[in-house]
């Protein structure tokens, strides 16, 4: 915001001794340490500026129009030295004599003059004109929706941030991480813990950072609703952006891969966490080797039977066991002949979880080369009330 005053007061300064203002009506008592102060401003000297617009203002006897002028100088000095109280009177005064085409600006940069001062009330007031006479900045936006934070008007901070995120979606537009911010603070602070979890998934969506996901992601388990079942994949979301740290981390993923049944995964993130350095040492290194070799064993008991469980599930009426063995398959790292299985599971039909069965296909499509945009846009299209489709939205960025 401090960059826009800067340029608006080098436009201003620029602007207040042009040919047909300094010219027409303004004597040269005056227009003389005018035009000084516009050449000190633009060289950067404001104090200087400031010191020769007041001369100029010292001047008796002025007409309405080289106060005018004058007021627009003193303002736009002001304004770079930090002379709030000067910038705020010089500009008030160009707001009442100006013409209707400078008012946005003015009342604008007085809002921001005002919230130098920490004024909340007049920095809304004439955030407010400004908005009235058609100003729309980035800035004055940020500038309105920071003073209703700080009076605590948290409901108003949070519909004017939906319905400015809701428009820039309507558009087509990525929303502003600002008003995403700014949406997921009103609604923390407003106990709304669905409109919270949806905002910070925005954030994780449109703007993938590491404290998006982690905040997201401690949060999205504790939604009404959410199923348990999917922790497995919310754990592999942490994972694959980096935010496993501790020992205790790695070796529950790799515990709940086991139960899930796919012990080649639960191998890899063993691994994963001895390359790290996390496993494997200090005094719980015994307790890590010990999952080390259960992952090993569980392994190799796995491969054996592979070819005997796959048999038993084609011989199924349902296709529930079909799907389950691709996503064995997967678990792999073979992903076509995943896409095989769970795409013959869903065509025998009675799956107790659909949606689990499209969100396994659309995951195993998008980790194949051949399948990947094909894998990515199903993953947008998976549905489901239990947390399914959010992890489906989840993975599309991790995935990308």
């Amino acid at each position: 915001m401090k960059s826009l005053r800067v340029l608006t007061a080098t436009l201003l300064a620029a602007g207040a001794l042009t040919a047909t203002q300094a010219q027409q009506g303004i004597r040269p008592e005056i227009g003389k340490p005018l035009q000084a102060a516009s050449d000190f401003l633009k060289a950067g000297k404001a104090r200087e500026a400031l010191a020769k617009a007041r001369e100029a203002d010292a001047v008796g006897g002025k007409t309405a129009n080289e106060q005018l002028v004058i007021d627009r100088m003193k303002g736009a000095a002001a304004q770079r030295v930090g002379d709030t109280a000067t910038t705020i009177a010089a500009f008030e005064s160009v707001y009442e004599r100006g013409g209707s085409a400078e008012k946005a600006q003015m009342a604008e940069q007085i809002a921001f003059a005002y919230s130098q001062q920490k004024n909340w009330p007049k920095t809304s007031e004439w955030a407010n004109k400004a908005k009235a006479a058609g100003a729309n900045s980035a800035s004055l936006n940020q500038l309105i929706a920071f003073v209703q934070s700080q009076s605590g008007d948290y409901s108003t901070v949070m519909r004017d941030s939906q319905a400015a995120v809701a428009a820039a979606e309507k558009d087509g537009r990525r929303p502003g991480e600002d008003d995403l911010l700014r949406l997921a603070d009103a609604a923390r602070r407003m106990n709304n813990s669905g409109v919270y979890s949806n905002t910070l998934e925005k954030l994780v969506l449109y703007y993938p950072k590491k404290d998006y996901w982690s905040a997201h992601l401690a949060s999205i388990q504790r939604k009404p609703g959410f199923s348990d079942r999917l922790g497995l994949d919310v754990q592999r979301l942490k994972l694959a952006n980096g935010l496993m740290t501790k020992a205790d981390e790695y070796m529950e993923l790799a515990q709940l891969a086991l139960q899930a049944g796919f012990p080649v995964e639960a191998r890899s993130i063993v691994d994963k966490g001895y390359a790290a350095g996390v496993l494997g040492t200090g005094d719980q290194a015994p307790r890590h080797q010990r999952l080390k070799d259960l992952v090993i064993k569980s392994q190799a008991e796995s491969e054996a039977g592979l070819a005997k469980n796959l048999a038993e599930a084609n011989a199924q009426k349902e296709g529930n066991e079909l799907v389950k063995m691709g996503t064995v398959y997967a678990s792999m790292g073979q992903h076509d002949k995943a896409v095989e299985l769970i795409e013959k599971g869903i065509a025998k039909g009675s799956l107790k979880r659909p949606d689990d069965a499209k969100l396994r296909l659309a995951l195993s499509m998008a980790a194949s080369p051949k399948t990947k945009a094909k894998g990515l846009q199903a993953l947008r299209s998976v549905g489901g009330s239990d947390g399914t489709a959010e992890v489906a939205r989840l993975y599309t960025v991790v995935m990308q």
